[in-house]
């Protein structure tokens, strides 16, 4: 993939929201002194519309739901472990409460999705965030894999009058889509006869490379992206897995904690379906090894050798 391809989710994001708010007065961007090469932008074009509260995710909160309980469409900016959980008693309340009730559209824009901030330790990697963020109700999770679809999903955050919640990768990415269709919520990359791997956010790109030296060993296994976690049409899901014996879930999460693995097999259940299923993750520990991103996938089995072993131990 050539470099230039190489594009930060949160840059491509601000870069098509600065483009509607040139012509939408209703929307306003609050931030938690978080930064971003692109929001220097927004900052100095909409100044009347945006906010910085400083370090403090609670008043980010609050200052959203109060925005958008006027009518306006709103985005809460900061780090994802911090978004998400310091002011998770404001988020229950103030969003997932009352937008039953009420329309409230915040998007709550949390960059650093999994091991994002990899060197910067426990403190700063974001491993919960699918599990305690699907357990409220009414807040939709985007969780792209690349900066197409984080840039595509500007309109439907505009569109749909709901709290969303948008975890974004902390490191330039190459594209993996052209375009997309949002609204479908995931995408099937690869169709395959052995098994289907199913991925969400940076590790569909890990992914797409054991599909690649899986079928040089022979096997063909499918793949599926699923960028939104919720809502998703599990009907439309399982048409698509029934066609395999076996599915591998694929997150850089907690496993067995109500992320991606739950979701699938969740759907699976519903339908009685004797599909096996395998679930590669991070198990029920923190993260204290120092290093890259990848070092830290190889010490925790989710290597593409790994994957690779898993896929055909799942196989027999």
């Amino acid at each position: 993939m050539k470099k230039e391809n190489l594009r930060a989710m949160r840059d491509v994001f601000i870069e098509e929201l600065c483009n509607r708010m040139e012509n939408d007065r209703d929307i306003f961007f609050v931030c938690a002194d978080f930064g971003s090469p692109k929001l220097d932008r927004l900052r100095s074009s909409f100044k009347d519309r945006f906010i910085n509260v400083g370090i403090a995710e609670q008043d980010l909160i609050n200052i959203s739901t109060g925005l958008a309980l006027e009518g306006f469409t709103v985005y809460a900016y900061a780090i994802a472990p911090f978004l998400t959980m310091r002011p998770y008693e404001q988020i229950r309340i103030n969003l997932s409460m009352q937008s039953q009730l009420k329309e409230v559209n915040v998007n709550l824009v949390g960059v650093g999705a999994g091991l994002s901030y990899d060197v910067s330790g426990p403190t700063h990697h974001c491993l919960e965030d699918i599990s305690i963020m699907r357990v409220l109700p009414n807040i939709e999770i985007f969780s792209p894999s690349d900066w197409v679809l984080a840039g595509g999903f500007v309109d439907y955050s505009i569109r749909v009058k709901k709290p969303k919640y948008l975890r974004f990768d902390g490191k330039p990415l190459p594209p993996i889509y052209e375009k997309v269709d949002i609204d479908r919520g995931f995408s099937e990359l690869k169709k395959g006869k052995d098994l289907c791997i199913v991925s969400t956010g940076y590790m569909t790109h890990k992914a797409l490379t054991a599909v690649e030296k899986l079928s040089r060993e022979g096997i063909d296994a499918g793949l599926l992206d699923i960028f939104m976690l919720r809502p998703l049409d599990e009907e439309l899901l399982f048409n698509i897995l029934r066609k395999y014996r076996c599915v591998l879930t694929i997150e850089e999460g907690f496993i067995n904690k109500a992320g991606l693995d739950s979701i699938v097999l969740n759907g699976l259940n519903k339908k009685s379906a004797s599909i096996k299923l395998r679930n590669i993750g991070f198990n029920d520990a923190y993260i204290f090894d120092i290093g890259s991103r990848d070092h830290l996938h190889e010490l925790n089995g989710l290597g593409i050798d790994s994957i690779v072993k898993d896929v055909k131990a799942l196989l027999g």
